[in-house]
């Protein structure tokens, strides 16, 4: 069975972002310690880019080897390559920009205004993770895979009811998002939870009851996050206010 899944809880969403940073920045100095390169997996929104500016923030990142890491991404919004909305552009401008990492290591999902229509796009990534996989694998186990929580119960651009929950393919196209944009690219849950570490950063009343539908073992069907499970460790990282419905035995101290 995979491990349990647990839950911290700060008091506000400014201290959720101060906890999962410095514990980012501790996280991969340690694993520079016995990995050559080490595969961090990237969410948008609005906690997930406040953690990124806050990594840029600490000063114990100028400690960190960054030209061992590689980034990739849960998911991208089908928009062009500088729009302000692209998950890309917002961990660039947080963060990628300002610390010392080469680009071949950045591994973006294309753009819209690129030549690949989304399928193709799909493919390419598809096709990058793989370049980078071991042996007969469908992409590197990334070491810390971020992800935000929707109302929804939705996480990277999975969405309840559809058909790419449950996808086998590495990398997904999406259209019809119930949240705009319609068309967007997505990793799937055989690439997600083959992540040694999985940390859902969220905050505020509106997801306290997808996180406790999730925890409660609610289809991933009707609720995706109830199928989010990582290798080694699964963590929700929660303020007060998302942290309602959350049950009380998988609370830990951190």
């Amino acid at each position: 069975m995979p491990p349990s899944r647990a839950v911290v809880i700060r008091e506000t969403k400014d201290d959720v972002v101060a906890l999962v940073s410095a514990r980012f920045v501790s996280v991969i100095r340690a694993l520079h310690e016995g990995k050559q390169q080490v595969h961090v997996c990237l969410t948008g929104g609005t906690l997930g880019i406040a953690i990124l500016r806050a990594v840029a923030r600490d000063p114990e990142s100028s400690n960190v080897d960054w030209k061992r890491v590689h980034f990739w991404w849960g998911d991208e919004r089908w928009l062009p390559h500088d729009d302000a909305e692209r998950n890309d552009k917002q961990a660039t401008d947080a963060l990628l920009s300002l610390i010392d990492v080469p680009e071949d290591n950045i591994h973006r999902f294309a753009a819209s205004d690129g030549s690949e229509t989304l399928d193709a796009a799909a493919g390419v990534y598809r096709a990058e993770l793989a370049r980078l996989a071991e042996p007969d694998a469908i992409a590197p186990v990334f070491d810390i895979t971020f992800l935000g929580v929707g109302p929804d119960g939705h996480v990277a651009s999975l969405f309840p009811h559809f058909e790419q929950v449950n996808a086998e393919d590495a990398v997904v196209a999406v259209r019809d998002s119930p949240k705009p944009p319609p068309e967007r690219l997505s990793l799937t849950f055989p690439v997600i939870n083959n992540s040694d570490r999985i940390w859902l950063a969220l905050a505020g009343a509106d997801k306290a009851s997808a996180i406790g539908l999730a925890l409660a073992g609610a289809s991933r069907n009707l609720v995706p996050v109830a199928g989010v499970r990582a290798r080694l460790e699964t963590v929700f990282f929660v303020d007060s206010e998302a942290a309602t419905d959350v049950p009380r035995e998988l609370v830990i101290d951190l």
